[in-house]
């Protein structure tokens, strides 16, 4: 199975054309460069994703106290600087939007996936240099059409980010229900096409494109990550589409796939026959595999970056790849655990409790996992391996509520509080940046041939990681209390007079947080120009991008690809001089290759 990638290079890759700034930059059809184009617009989008919710929680905070930050962005939205109510949805939903789709999902995976999996698997590009190209690019736009519908005279797509019908499938609805919402769904159809060309080029490019020697027992966690989110989006994003296409009919042709004995103001619409319990199966079935589209690759990124600073192998690395297996099956059949209270037969509701609580085992797997590869090791602490751990007490705080939600039982007593909001963004949210974090600082010099500032990376993550706990830790007790999400004041119900304080000082932490962000943003855009250069192999890593030369070239490797001797993790192995073995080195005279 293991194909010799040289057998697909470009073995003159010497006569190439000389490359114009466009066809280096912008055009670009070398993984690297798609990489850093991904980074780049994902870190974009994010910003706005912040601002966003910094926003709308000062709308929590402080109701109806006038805000010159709203009147200077909202404009008419915000009245003599008090938010309006349909605004307040708006921005939820697209913040939700921005943040799911277009920076954890392109953002976090096609940076990694782009960058690693020619690099580590030893191959000179992706299977399709032109398709990966047009991935991207369908991806900024389908950002340009999201930031468009920004600015829709009637306001943005405002059915909360889940766009459940009829909100969504009645352009006279509400403000947004018309042509913003009409827009999201262009811009998520357009992310769907991104997403799976993108997907088809990763799996093809593992399968047939890995140099000799490297089998699939050799391949880093981080590649069998991508690998097998890719597979997951392959399966998963065709039914988001569809589900997409048959609201757009709805919509605009007057079918009745989602609606059914709709009243207006009294007025009998002519709709039967359909149901918005169906949309629900169907954004479901991608919106909880979409879960782990977003978490493997930060897992993977993990493994990698937690082996490297232990120096220490992976512990269980077997283990591991069949929990990502299981992971990326069992994801596809516990999407009925977001709609215990949507009139489901309990029996059912049953067969759904089962399988989430049973994700929970391969999930567990990892952390302890993880865990057992830091114990007694030789720890590196860096920006890198800080975000790392990070991730793994997020995943865990994260993921014990997640066996609450996915009680039926007890699920519906906090359905649609902060109690949820609290869960999926600690397990989902924070775990996936913080290991897009890791990423960025642990292969930042791969990408721009020079090193972070390690002690602005410190300070990032301390900040950070005490605000995400202060922003997310009280939501369960306010959820608790049965204060429901998406409300854009709570002064109306005396019921929760007393959790008015919890949401200031959830608020404060969260605009830290935020402001805080742009030490990162610094870092980052200062060091792209004036950080300190890297050497080779700046984390005695024993992967193979570290082989490939600082400059980056098309083709990876100036002439032959390196071959593979040993699996990845040969860190700290007796009979060495060092305490890491590249990959590409070969066993020596009975050393034994270790059983993992």
């Amino acid at each position: 199975m293991s194909a010799h990638a040289d057998t697909h290079a470009h073995d003159d890759h010497g006569h190439h054309h000389k490359e114009t700034f466009v066809t280096k930059y912008i055009f670009s059809q070398d993984h690297k460069m798609i990489a850093k184009q991904y980074l780049i617009t994902g870190t974009i989008m994010g910003v706005i994703g912040v601002l966003m919710s910094i926003m709308f929680r000062m709308q929590i905070a402080w109701p109806e106290e006038p805000n010159v930050l709203f009147e200077a962005l909202l404009g008419k939205w915000a009245p003599e600087g008090v938010m309006d109510a349909d605004i307040y949805l708006a921005l939820v939903t697209i913040h939700g939007t921005i943040m799911v789709f277009f920076v954890l999902t392109a953002g976090l995976s096609g940076t990694f996936s782009n960058l690693l999996i020619p690099l580590q698997i030893g191959a000179r590009d992706m299977a399709s240099g032109f398709l990966n190209m047009v991935s991207y690019w369908l991806f900024f736009l389908s950002s340009v059409v999201m930031i468009i519908s920004l600015f829709v005279e009637a306001g943005p797509a405002a059915a909360g980010w889940t766009i459940y019908p009829p909100l969504s499938a009645l352009p006279m609805a509400q403000g947004g229900s018309g042509m913003g919402m009409t827009l999201w769904l262009v811009s998520m159809a357009i992310f769907i096409a991104s997403s799976l060309l993108g997907s088809l080029n990763y799996i093809v490019t593992v399968i047939n494109l890995r140099t000799k020697g490297m089998s699939m027992t050799r391949l880093p966690l981080t590649i069998w990550a991508f690998f097998v989110t890719a597979i997951i989006g392959v399966v998963s994003f065709p039914v988001l589409l569809s589900a997409a296409l048959l609201l757009i009919m709805d919509r605009s042709f007057g079918t009745s796939f989602f609606l059914s004995d709709i009243f207006i103001q009294g007025e009998v619409l002519h709709y039967q026959g359909g149901s918005p319990v169906l949309f629900e199966h169907l954004f479901w079935f991608l919106g909880h595999p979409e879960v782990y589209i977003v978490l493997l690759p930060a897992l993977g990124i993990t493994s990698e970056i937690i082996a490297t600073n232990s120096r220490k192998p992976i512990f269980g690395y077997r283990a591991m790849v069949m929990s990502i297996l299981a992971i990326a099956f069992l994801s596809t059949i516990v999407w009925g655990h977001h709609m215990f209270i949507s009139g489901m037969n309990p029996f059912l509701g049953s067969v759904f409790t089962f399988t989430t609580l049973l994700i929970a085992i391969p999930s567990a797997v990892k952390a302890f996992n993880y865990i057992t590869t830091l114990w007694k090791g030789n720890l590196q602490m860096n920006p890198a391996m800080l975000f790392s751990i990070g991730l793994v007490s997020t995943f865990i705080t994260g993921g014990l509520t997640g066996i609450i939600l996915g009680d039926s039982a007890l699920d519906i007593n906090v359905h649609d509080t902060y109690f949820v909001v609290a869960h999926f963004h600690l397990v989902m949210g924070i775990s996936a940046l913080y290991g897009m974090f890791a990423g960025i600082y642990h292969w930042f010099p791969k990408m721009f041939g020079r090193m972070l500032n390690k002690n602005l990376g410190y300070l990032h993550f301390w900040v950070t990681a005490i605000c995400a706990y202060g922003v997310f830790f009280p939501m369960h007790f306010i959820g608790m209390a049965g204060l429901p999400r998406r409300y854009y004041t709570n002064s109306n119900f005396p019921l929760f007079d007393d959790t008015a304080n919890a949401n200031v000082v959830i608020t404060i932490f969260a605009i830290v947080g935020g402001i805080f962000q742009l030490v990162f943003l610094w870092n980052f855009f200062y060091s792209i120009f004036y950080g300190k250069k890297t050497v080779q192999n700046p984390w005695r890593s024993n992967t193979l991008e570290w082989t490939a030369p600082i400059e980056h070239m098309h083709g990876n490797w100036p002439g032959e690809i390196p071959h593979v001797h040993r699996w990845a993790y040969d860190y700290s192995k007796p009979g060495h001089d060092e305490d890491f073995v590249p990959q590409n080195v070969p066993l020596y005279d009975g050393e034994e290759e270790l059983q993992h």
